[in-house]
């Protein structure tokens, strides 16, 4: 008797994975055909087709029907799968659509060189019509911009359930390379309030203030810094230290470096369309791809 052979060796297709995964979501075969826009024996025989490719029972077929332990694991995978290829239906539709326009994002300095470049270059391959115009400004400026039509989009300090969240970005001790506590694997803030502290005002004294409220100790900066080079610049020249994003990092010079800090304080970055006012398609484009 010849044996089957193992599920690596099979070819799946997504027609198999989309029924299983509607049939595991809808609690039902009749349910997930409903959902599908097919008839029940065709989803029947798709769920039927994928156990016998990887030679095992995927469901119970009860009242709801149920995945077995296999079933369970595999309907994550499944639901990826049929999620990837909706994402690059969506993508070739954009293509063939060919959206053109200009875009103009604002965010702060941080942002703009440290987050931005990747999603800049992920939207330039599969949006290759739009330009995105970058403007810096505080995380103030950056709000106002997108509420008064200068910004037709913004990454912004936002953790609401509104826009695309982007990254959870921790606050860091900036330090010289030198400073008694660099090798730290995390410093708390207390033990730095013999340095000057240095704040951005892009963005970061609200965060750095909240940090030293969790740890009980007053807020006082030495010195504001509008300019992230310059901030940057005094710490590496050793006139102070500074609590900034680790999106910073990429900035940095080789004698500078982040540490960890206690307590442990982050930011959500968020990509936000205009508040009472409808996007361009261009921005929605953008917006659709970031997600």
């Amino acid at each position: 008797m010849t044996a089957p052979p193992p599920a690596h060796d099979t070819l799946l297709n997504l027609a198999q994975l989309r029924a299983f995964a509607a049939v595991v979501d809808a609690g039902g075969f009749g349910a997930g055909a409903a959902e599908l826009g097919l008839s029940q024996s065709a989803v029947s025989h798709a769920v039927a087709s994928l156990e016998r490719s990887l030679n095992a029972p995927l469901l119970v077929r009860s009242t709801p029907v149920r995945t077995t332990a296999l079933g369970a694991e595999a309907v994550r995978h499944a639901r990826a799968a049929v999620a990837a290829a909706a994402a690059v239906q969506d993508a070739a539709q954009r293509h063939a659509a060919g959206v053109v326009g200009t875009v103009r994002l604002a965010s702060t300095p941080s942002v703009c060189r440290g987050l931005l470049p990747p999603l800049l270059e992920r939207w330039s391959e599969v949006l290759p019509g739009i330009r995105v115009r970058v403007l810096e400004g505080t995380e103030t400026e950056s709000g106002a911009w997108l509420e008064d039509g200068t910004a037709d989009l913004a990454i912004l300090d936002d953790a609401s359930d509104s826009g695309v969240h982007l990254a959870t970005d921790p606050y860091r001790a900036l330090l010289r390379r030198d400073h008694p506590l660099a090798r730290e694997e995390r410093v708390h803030v207390a033990d730095l309030e013999d340095d000057a502290l240095l704040i951005s005002l892009t963005g970061c004294e609200s965060h750095a203030r909240a940090i030293h409220e969790a740890a009980g100790i007053r807020f006082t900066p030495a010195q504001r810094v509008r300019e992230l080079g310059t901030l940057i610049g005094l710490v590496e020249e050793g006139e102070g230290i500074s609590l900034v994003p680790e999106v910073v990092r990429p900035l940095l010079p080789d004698t500078l470096t982040l540490v960890p800090l206690v307590p442990h304080h982050t930011r959500t970055l968020t990509l936000r369309e205009p508040p009472g006012r409808a996007s361009s398609e261009a921005a929605k484009a953008l917006v659709e791809a970031a997600a």
